[in-house]
């Protein structure tokens, strides 16, 4: 249907429009865009040390922006970014206390917005807390240039650790 005139009371937004020129201020699209995650058990990790996850896999990315572990800012790609995350740990051979990841930025952590923890208590005191997944998002403002990077760290009784099932995800928000 063409549009001839636009009657003043309304333009019924239910009928289908043919248009042959440009329409511009429609839409968007949420790029650049990632989803990584690790191939398999990243072990021996440190107990109680922050220790960058390994994202061996690319699911997509559609700008090339992510590469070693870590998503960099393309030029010209300045704004806000939402990116989810969840590491899942578990003591190599020890139950582990405590469970923790964060995003980092330039290698910097990020205050509140970046780091979620859980821990588990018992009145016993014998922890036996498993494999347990640490989920969080963020919102961030960010530039050209900035790296955003996925850390994580368990307190176990004993023994080292084992990250399972890393994943970073992340892309920039329409404006």
């Amino acid at each position: 249907m063409a549009i001839d005139k636009i009657q003043s009371e309304s333009i019924n937004l239910a009928d289908n429009f043919a248009f042959t020129g440009t329409v511009t201020g429609a839409g968007g699209v949420n790029t650049p865009a990632f989803l990584a995650h690790s191939d398999g058990t990243q072990g021996s990790v440190s107990d109680s040390t922050w220790t960058k996850a390994d994202l061996e896999t690319e699911v997509f990315d559609t700008d090339n922006a992510f590469a070693s572990s870590k998503f960099t800012v393309p030029s010209g790609e300045a704004g806000k970014y939402i990116f989810h995350f969840k590491v899942m740990s578990a003591g190599a051979s020890a139950y582990q206390k405590t469970a923790y990841a964060k995003l980092t930025k330039n290698g910097s952590e990020l205050t509140n917005s970046g780091q979620y923890e859980t821990v588990l208590f018992q009145e016993s005191g014998v922890f036996n807390m498993d494999r347990v997944g640490i989920f969080g998002s963020a919102i961030l403002v960010l530039s050209a240039g900035d790296q955003i990077e996925l850390y994580g760290q368990a307190d176990v009784e004993s023994g080292s650790v084992n990250f399972y099932h890393a994943i970073l995800m992340g892309y920039k928000l329409i404006e």
